[in-house]
């Protein structure tokens, strides 16, 4: 990882961190796959655009129907 990436990756999880007023450091909790038949949905404000098949981080289950995730751009 170069000094480049690094940064990038720091600025992109203060911005999650301020969106979302998440407090403490981000732990992936584990990881899950889209469902390959679902329909693909544009986000929109705190919403991620879903695609199938992709591979999302959990970082907090907030209740029964949503979780808090970040896809591969850390987003």
């Amino acid at each position: 990882v170069t000094l480049k990436e690094c940064k990038k990756e720091e600025k992109a999880d203060r911005e999650f961190q301020k969106k979302f007023k998440f407090e403490g450091s981000i732990n992936v909790l584990t990881q899950m796959m889209v469902d390959p038949a679902a329909t693909e949905k544009k986000g929109g404000g705190k919403n991620l655009p879903l695609r199938r098949g992709e591979i999302l981080d959990v970082i907090q289950f907030t209740n029964q129907e949503q979780i808090l995730c970040r896809n591969s751009q850390r987003r």
